[in-house]
């Protein structure tokens, strides 16, 4: 059975594995994932049922770069096999991390990862109309070969600099639920549906096939929460608060606020579509459309978690 606290999805940003400031090499990754645990733990010590997702942007960057160098030599990766890639190895250290902290404490829990693939609708207008940025800059040289060669589809995102960009569709199944929920019934800690999920779309069978698309973690996170019935879907960034009125002498942050508030901010263009705003649409889909009626999200600083679970930290956002 699982914890007497209930079911917390752990949305982990980008600055829980890699710091913009540095490299990101391995063993700063796995430094970072070793903090990262340690609070975690804190969490799962207190009675918390976690199941984690995390995103992957810089790491999928590093492998879309590294086979770009070697192409004279060897293949190109489809998107939606980088997206594997970096969901395993990254799982592999979130997990091993862990198991290594639990350990220190005592406690046996079982820490499973789960590459995760999630359906998308290959009919949803972000296939005809791909916004989301990846990889590297480019400038129109490389940009137009990628165009020619491998069909890329490049955007011009600052003045001479291009851009490949994809698809990002929303998540609509997640396929290993099942597995994921049987597991957490089993008071394993789950790590799942990293860097949103491996993109892919089910034919009239029922066959499922990968697409060069990118799944907003944070969307998949909301779904997953909704899913299993969580209690709290908690998203970790680079903030303490959800702010209006950023970077503005009157920018206040904002501690509590309703599903309707959040999406009236939204509206107002309070929440750029680059950073807060999938944030804010994740938490009030939660919010809004989980059949637990306690539902809560929260977005807070990852070396706040602790407080924002103790209510001393964060935005929460609720019915």
């Amino acid at each position: 059975m699982s914890s007497s606290k209930g079911i917390i999805v752990v949305a982990l940003g980008g600055n829980a594995i890699s710091n913009p400031n540095e490299e990101g090499n391995i063993d700063q990754q796995f430094q970072h994932s070793r903090e990262t645990a340690e609070l975690l733990c804190e969490a799962a010590a207190r009675g918390y049922q976690l199941v984690i997702t995390h995103g992957n942007g810089p790491q999928v960057g590093n492998v879309l770069r590294r086979a770009e160098i070697a192409s004279g030599e060897l293949y190109m990766i489809p998107l939606d096999i980088c997206v594997a890639d970096t969901q395993a190895g990254m799982g592999y250290m979130i997990g091993q991390c862990i198991s290594n902290e639990m350990l220190k404490r005592g406690n046996k829990k079982q820490v499973a990862t789960i590459v995760t693939s999630v359906v998308v609708d290959h009919n949803d207008s972000a296939f005809t109309n791909p916004t989301k940025p990846i990889g590297r800059y480019m400038n129109r040289e490389d940009a137009q070969k990628h165009e020619n060669e491998d069909g890329w589809i490049m955007k011009e995102v600052e003045n001479g600099k291009y851009r490949r960009v994809v698809a990002s569709p929303p998540p609509l199944e997640i396929v290993e639920l099942p597995l994921i929920r049987s597991l957490v019934e089993d008071d394993s800690m789950v790590i799942a549906c990293g860097g949103g999920g491996i993109p892919v779309i089910r034919d009239a069978n029922g066959f499922l096939k990968g697409t060069p698309a990118v799944i907003d973690k944070d969307r998949t996170s909301s779904l997953l929460a909704r899913n299993l019935g969580a209690d709290l879907l908690i998203i970790l960034t680079a903030v303490k608060y959800v702010y209006i009125n950023w970077g503005k002498e009157n920018q206040e942050a904002v501690t509590l606020m309703t599903a309707q508030q959040a999406m009236q901010y939204h509206k107002e263009g309070q929440f750029p579509p680059g950073s807060m705003g999938p944030k804010i649409e994740a938490a009030v889909d939660f919010v809004n459309n989980s059949s637990n009626s306690e539902a809560t999200a929260i977005i807070a600083e990852l070396s706040c978690f602790i407080e924002a679970l103790n209510g001393n930290s964060g935005t929460r956002i609720v019915k």
